[in-house]
């Protein structure tokens, strides 16, 4: 290997390190606030890809009916919850019609524009906008429910989510794969390296993301009663803040930072129904080595682990997902005997 071929391959592990990095983000943004474990954030990023192939060719994408389908259950989870607890008809219906809004907006937007073949920029905010939809259904209907119970308990309905995304991806999306255009279809030569203008595109929207989240937990109300619920759950709930407000927010934020990595992945790589688990558990890997707890560590993690596949692939392409997914043995390993043992926090 000389100099050219390992600054290749480094331009490459940062590329995907970066697309990493927000999925590693958004991995330790749920947990912190929700404790569940959120296996089916890969999902997110194949709908993210797939919605925008299919607008792509005029047709309207399947997502549009599974989101249909998950908000009016969602609004009669809703309903009857409120029902129960008031018994007043009207306020059952107003709470179910608030799921609705936002969901039935989204669809009839896109059913609108589907045909119209409107750009590619138009076409990724509405892909944006429909699976950002996904977070806080998803949450009201496998999670909210359970917000109390066990880390086990909620790591066991996270592998549920997961294999039904995946399974209605299957049935919606079908078998085929669909590779999308770059947003800026542009080479630049820095040496024996050429970088493309989809690989600038990547970084500099996955450092803009990230600065955009610091100044949401910084400086705006909602983040910081993000970060108390994250802090102290129990203590966030006796200030006024909604455990069940916060945990839609929060997937709503994972679905968009999803969606967001789908559409910066897809010009780069064939994506599938399934592809979403395999990107997904590389950035939960590196959400590990940040302790599911770091940010920053988050982020240092994905850019690691990203470069070591670049590498892993040039040496040892067969065994390139094991190099990867074996980074965590040592971590785990010594951060168990760093921390100790302890019982869960009941």
């Amino acid at each position: 290997m000389d100099f050219s071929i390992a600054s290749i391959l480094l331009v490459d592990g940062l590329t995907n390190g970066a697309i990493y990095a927000l999925l590693g983000l958004a991995t330790v943004l749920v947990f912190a606030v929700t404790r569940v474990i959120f296996i089916p954030q890969g999902e997110f990023v194949t709908y993210g890809a797939l919605t925008l192939a299919i607008l792509q060719t005029g047709k309207v994408p399947g997502t549009i009916w599974l989101l249909m389908l998950l908000a009016g259950l969602a609004a009669l989870a809703e309903a009857w919850q409120t029902w129960k607890r008031y018994r007043l008809a009207g306020t059952a219906l107003l709470a179910g019609l608030k799921v609705l809004v936002a969901p039935v907006v989204v669809s009839l937007v896109t059913l609108w524009a589907a045909p119209q073949q409107f750009s590619l920029l138009v076409q990724a905010l509405l892909s944006v906008c429909i699976v950002t939809c996904f977070g806080p259904l998803v949450y009201r209907l496998a999670y909210q429910s359970l917000a109390d119970a066990s880390s086990l308990v909620l790591l066991i309905v996270s592998v549920g989510v997961h294999f039904a995304l995946t399974g209605l991806g299957l049935l919606f999306f079908g078998a085929e794969g669909f590779r999308n255009p770059p947003f800026w279809d542009a080479r630049f030569s820095l040496g024996a390296v050429n970088l493309s203008g989809q690989a600038v595109i990547i970084a500099l929207a996955s450092m803009a993301l990230i600065v955009m989240l610091w100044l949401f937990f910084e400086r705006t109300l909602y983040g910081k009663a993000l970060r108390a619920t994250a802090v102290n759950r129990l203590g966030a709930r006796l200030m006024g803040i909604s455990s069940q407000t916060a945990g839609q927010l929060t997937l709503a934020m994972a679905a968009l930072i999803g969606a967001l990595s789908g559409l910066l992945i897809g010009p780069t790589t064939t994506v599938f129904y399934d592809s979403g688990f395999l990107i997904g558990l590389k950035g939960f890997v590196a959400a590990v080595i940040g302790g599911l707890a770091s940010y920053p560590g988050a982020a240092i993690g994905a850019l690691a682990v990203g470069i070591i596949e670049a590498f892993g692939s040039f040496w040892a392409s067969a065994f390139k997902e094991v190099i990867v997914f074996t980074l965590i043995l040592p971590v785990l390993l010594w951060r168990s005997l760093k921390g100790g043992h302890s019982d869960e926090e009941h």
